[in-house]
């Protein structure tokens, strides 16, 4: 695993959830926060903490989505495309 800090230095990341980071974004000026994909977000609270996938995407919305850190908050991918 790459030393995110490195890369991202002041970052937010999200306890217990590393395995579902994809990247790192970055935004004219420099900032860059960390890129962690919304399924295996999902996928992680259905296996670790035996949720239902329902019960995994109300959390995921209510704790993780609407969670403002800071400049750095983390960014969310979720695909939809058919």
């Amino acid at each position: 695993m790459i030393d995110i800090d490195e890369y991202a230095e002041g970052a937010v990341l999200l306890d217990g959830l590393e395995d579902a980071i994809i990247g790192i974004t970055e935004e004219f000026g420099g900032n860059r926060r960390i890129l962690y994909s919304r399924d295996k977000i999902i996928q992680i609270l259905c296996e670790r903490d035996s949720m239902t996938e329902e019960e995994a995407q109300e959390f995921y919305e209510f704790n993780i989505l609407g969670l403002h850190v800071s400049e750095q908050n983390p960014v969310f991918l979720d695909i939809k495309i058919k």
